[in-house]
């Protein structure tokens, strides 16, 4: 994939699949899109998928945000206006699918939140440790920030291959980027009745193990108000579970029937053809 650009851009696949069903994915506070890496692998064989990175110093406020990952999602349908999409948050990137969700519900056919941070202001003393960031010197920040990560992670259940990426992730989020990203979870304002509007499925996937947020308090507050919602609870995970080597979101929205028929049926044929090996000629 390629280097983050100077602006909110889409990290995609070197082999585009305009033929499926385009999968977004807006990241956490680390706002890379790498640490999806993990689920790719599940995810290709039937979705096009699309990372949004936002750049380390960008400090646009949600209504930017949402503008420019609509504009994004626009420009990847103009070649193929008719297939389906899936909008996909974790975290801080499920607040920003919330209102890209409500600014242009015509553009989405499914919509999952992985832990959304819309509970921040559910957790006093997490709001008030962002206050205190801003008062940190840069050492003191970065030690702060590597203090954080067994809180965003259950470690043991993250492969070795990934700790890496994950390190380096939390650790390219500069101070000022930090305090203004948690500034806007502080301000996240939402409101219940504007979700009831949303009459597309809605996946909600809660880490019961999350030491960061109440994420399965949220799940379960905002399973009440989507019309078409479905929860499912990781009982092991910790907050960044899209991490974990035995979470395969392609595989929970199998199980819970999440896929539409099309998705269904293309990522039957394809495995199929992928699995066919073709006898030489004598």
């Amino acid at each position: 994939m390629p280097d983050i650009q100077s602006h909110p851009c889409f990290l995609t696949p070197e082999r585009l699949q305009p033929e499926l069903p385009l999968f977004v994915f807006l990241p956490g506070m680390d706002g890379t899109g790498r640490l999806l890496r993990t689920q790719t692998a599940g995810l290709e064989p039937a979705f096009d998928v699309r990372c949004l990175a936002i750049p380390p110093d960008d400090l646009t406020n949600w209504q930017s945000l949402t503008d420019t990952v609509v504009a994004l999602i626009e420009a990847e349908l103009q070649q193929s206006p008719d297939r389906s999409v899936y909008l996909c948050g974790e975290s801080f990137g499920g607040c920003l699918a919330m209102k890209v969700a409500l600014s242009a519900p015509r553009l989405f056919d499914r919509l999952i939140l992985v832990n959304p941070a819309s509970s921040f202001h559910r957790k006093p003393l997490i709001a008030w440790g962002s206050q205190v960031t801003r008062w940190l010197p840069e050492f003191a920040y970065r030690l702060s920030s590597i203090a954080l990560m067994p809180f965003l992670a259950y470690l043991g259940r993250v492969a070795e291959s990934d700790r890496q990426t994950f390190y380096d992730a939390v650790l390219s989020v500069p101070q000022k980027t930090s305090i203004w990203r948690l500034s806007l979870l502080g301000d996240f304002d939402v409101e219940d009745e504007q979700l009831s509007q949303l009459q597309q499925p809605v996946l909600l996937l809660a880490s019961a193990g999350d030491r960061l947020l109440p994420s399965l308090a949220e799940v379960q507050h905002l399973e009440k108000w989507f019309p078409h919602a479905q929860a499912v609870v990781l009982p092991y995970s910790g907050h960044a579970c899209l991490l974990e080597a035995d979470v395969n979101l392609y595989e929970i929205m199998q199980a819970q029937n999440f896929l539409t028929e099309h998705s269904q049926s293309l990522a039957r044929s394809r495995r199929a053809t992928s699995s066919t090996v073709p006898i030489p000629a004598e």
